[in-house]
This record gives C-alpha cells, sequence and structure tokens, in this order.
C-alpha cells in the first residue's frame, strides 16, 4: 500500500505538470483586448480662386455694341465674398474704361453687372462689386460689356487687361 500511494503521488504529480505543461503552450484567449481612443481633427480656412472668360466685342464700326464675359469664383461652403473689376491697364475710371490701340488711341468702353447695363461694375465693396456666398462649386457670374456708339477712330487693334478682385 505504501508504494500504491507513492505511485498515485508521483502519477498526480506528473499529471499536475502536464496539465501545466498544456495550459501553458495554448495560444492566448482572444476574448482579451485593450482599447484606446484619439482625436482626429482639421481646419477648414476660407478661401476662394477665380477665373474669366475674355470679353470680345469683334469688330467694332462705330455703332454700339454689346459683350459678355464671365468671371467664376469658387469659394469654401458659406464664404460670403465681393468680386470688384478694376479700371483696367490703360487708365480711365471704372465708369470709362479704355482700351489701347497699338498706336496710342483710347477706345472707351464699360463694364455692367446687369444685363441691362445700368449699374457700373467697380471696385467699391457695397457699391459697386458684386455678392455672393460660397457653396464650394464654381458659380458664373456675367460681367456684361458695351462700347458706346460714335467713337471714330483710327483702325486698330485695341485691347485692355481688367483684373477682377475676390473679397472675401
Amino acid at each position: 500500500m505504501k508504494y500504491a500511494n507513492a505511485f498515485k503521488s508521483s502519477l498526480c504529480t506528473a499529471a499536475l505538470a502536464c496539465l501545466a505543461l498544456v495550459a501553458a503552450s495554448k495560444p492566448a484567449d482572444a476574448s482579451s483586448t485593450a482599447t484606446t481612443t484619439f482625436q482626429v481633427t482639421a481646419t477648414i480656412q476660407a478661401t476662394c480662386i477665380v477665373s474669366a472668360t475674355p470679353m470680345a466685342f469683334g469688330t467694332y464700326t462705330g455703332a454700339l455694341v454689346n459683350s459678355t464675359s464671365t468671371v467664376t469664383v469658387t469659394c469654401t461652403n458659406t464664404t460670403p465674398y465681393n468680386v470688384g473689376l478694376d479700371k483696367g491697364t490703360n487708365g480711365g475710371s471704372v465708369t470709362t474704361r479704355q482700351m489701347k490701340g497699338t498706336l496710342g488711341a483710347l477706345l472707351n468702353y464699360s463694364l455692367y453687372y446687369d444685363s441691362a447695363r445700368t449699374h457700373n461694375w467697380g471696385i467699391t465693396i457695397g457699391t459697386d462689386t458684386v455678392a455672393g456666398t460660397g457653396n464650394g462649386a464654381g458659380q458664373g457670374i456675367t460681367v456684361y460689356g458695351q462700347l458706346p456708339a460714335g467713337q471714330y477712330l483710327a483702325p486698330d487693334n485695341y485691347t485692355d487687361t481688367i483684373t477682377a478682385t475676390v473679397t472675401y
């Protein structure tokens, strides 16, 4: 009996060692996890870009001529803006702009923000500019131009460059 108890004790010790070995060789339990959180941030600044198509009056014969251009403004959503048009590169003013010929003569013209051509388009915010609110997409604004009748200048090619400024 003494040997039987020793054998049982030895067998139990061996079995416990085997169980410990089997438990240690098992992969980690998949239900154990640890988590954390982190913030993701971005700041959107109000921004606008502007482009324009050329305005071509074509051949002028002394009769009144109308033409148009499109100023396209793309601003971030909800950004208020104003578009102003300067007097051009040849002198004059925002109410009487001038195209200059290669021989130096000046041909008067005007730019308006309404199709009836009664509201001059200038550079003073709140007075003669065009206001809008950005929506994230390009917004086309028509510029209405007019060459008044009765200007009989030397035959030549006349040009001017207008700068459109978006204030936002």
